[in-house]
């Protein structure tokens, strides 16, 4: 297994790191609010995060749907949040020419899993020098999931993550299939389960999207004790007025418990390999 760090987080290695934060970047206020709150909460858990929030969410359901306010606000904040609070933070990046932008800010560029095969958009990434983490579409197995690291691999990248975050089951509907986090973990990189995007129900509000997330805890808890090496989760303050993807997205008041829990079944998972 190839480990890495981002910043003082670790990826591989045999820890638990996660991907935490709003979907979208909505302010400067709500960003830097939402990054010191998650901050201090892994700070008193005793875990490492990277910041997680988009300057663009391109594919959403409708063209009235919130995408963000643009690349230059959106990566203006993500540097306040890392001058002011430290930590490292992802983002989206959906064409070619946003990548050398981004780069500049971000810490990991991330893929969306509808882009994964996008091989221009992999190898810039790639090239960019930054840690690159693509989500496995949800029309890929996993093992297919292999061309994409060697994709990556190709282009000169040398921190890579694969995120699993659901695939399609008939309409309106995603399964998680646990086989996939030993499988993408054979190809010798750190496995990030995205929970909370594994929960929503693609297009079931008709004009956006819709999600489960009482059931969060249970899949984050499922892929730990599986062995993932980071759990990647959305998490807002208040998500009935999250202008995307907010019935998917964990409330921030239920973030610091089960940050613990999954810290304490990773513990056991250890213990008894």
């Amino acid at each position: 297994m190839h480990s890495f760090q981002v910043g003082d987080v670790s990826f591989g290695g045999g820890g638990l790191s996660f991907i935490l934060g709003p979907c979208v970047v909505e302010s400067v206020h709500h960003a830097l609010f939402m990054a010191q709150e998650i901050n201090d909460i892994c700070k008193s858990v005793g875990v490492g995060f990277v910041y997680k929030s988009s300057f663009d969410k391109a594919n959403r359901s409708s063209i009235e749907s919130f995408r963000g306010e643009g690349i230059e606000f959106g990566l203006d904040v993500l540097r306040q949040v890392k001058e002011e609070l430290g930590v490292p933070v992802i983002t989206d990046i959906h064409e070619p020419w946003q990548v050398e932008k981004s780069a500049e800010v971000a810490d990991i560029l991330q893929i969306p899993a509808f882009l994964c095969r996008q091989t221009d958009l992999l190898v810039e990434a790639a090239r960019s020098g930054r840690a690159v983490n693509v989500k496995k579409g949800q029309f890929l197995a996993p093992w297919d999931a292999k061309n994409i690291v060697e994709k990556l691999e190709a282009a000169g990248c040398e921190k890579i993550l694969l995120t699993e975050r659901g695939a399609s089951f008939g309409y309106n509907n995603l399964v998680v299939d646990l086989r996939s986090f030993p499988i993408m973990r054979s190809f010798g990189v750190p496995v990030v389960f995205d929970v909370t995007h594994s929960l929503q129900l693609p297009g079931g509000l008709g004009k956006a999207t819709g999600g489960q997330a009482e059931y969060i805890e249970h899949f984050a808890r499922a892929g730990v004790a599986c062995g993932v090496d980071a759990v990647f989760m959305e998490v807002h303050n208040d998500p009935s007025v999250a202008p995307s993807d907010g019935p998917n997205q964990l409330p921030l008041e239920r973030l610091e418990h089960l940050l613990g829990k999954l810290k304490d079944i990773h513990r056991l998972v250890n213990d008894a390999d």
